[in-house]
């Protein structure tokens, strides 16, 4: 048997909103605040010092899969 990290089912089929963020220097919780006050897109890159694109990215990818991708509830 394959020794494995992974702690079982669920599977998120693709890296977290929060871990994406985070990843990229954001706090999670201020990204998700400037969202719901509809912050643009310039502002919060400008406010966390990143680019547009990548704010872009993020909005997009919460706009359809929300905060996470889970795989294998009912």
């Amino acid at each position: 048997m394959e020794n494995s990290s992974s702690p079982g089912p669920p599977w998120g089929w693709q890296p977290s909103l929060q871990a994406m963020v985070e990843e990229m220097g954001i706090d999670f919780d201020n990204f998700i605040t400037r969202l719901r006050v509809g912050a643009t897109d310039e502002e919060m890159a400008q406010e966390f010092g990143v680019s547009t694109k990548v704010i872009s990215h993020f909005r997009a990818h919460f706009e359809r899969f929300g905060i996470d991708s889970v795989m294998g509830q009912d």
